[in-house]
């Protein structure tokens, strides 16, 4: 229906047609740089680590792997934030996740 209508013809009727509240927002932010038209991103829980798992599907595998009734809720709740940390970069889990792997091995070189 609108496809014969110019891409900023269109652009004005969508603002034209928003609330004053939200129109003040783009304006704040800059009309000219407002794409209506712009591809939505990838939600996040597509995201994919090395091994071309979603952090869903990484958790469900690690809890498969444990025995759960050994550990609660916070047990599960760190293995997922820390799933997650890794599986968006930051730095603060990579940190987190160097440190449990430099430690391990220190465990083994001293025999515990």
């Amino acid at each position: 229906m609108t496809d014969h209508i110019p891409d900023e013809q269109r652009k004005k009727m969508i603002f034209d047609a928003m609330s004053p509240r939200r129109q003040k927002h783009i304006l704040k932010k800059g009309y000219e740089q407002w794409d209506p038209f712009a591809e939505p991103k990838d939600p996040i829980n597509m995201r994919m680590d090395q091994t071309k798992r979603t952090s869903q599907m990484l958790i469900q595998d690690f809890f498969h792997s444990r025995n759960l009734d050994e550990h609660g809720a916070d047990y599960r709740k760190g293995a997922f934030d820390l799933c997650m940390g890794i599986i968006n970069k930051d730095e603060t889990y990579i940190g987190m996740y160097d440190f449990a792997c430099w430690y391990q091995e220190e465990l083994k070189k001293h025999g515990k």
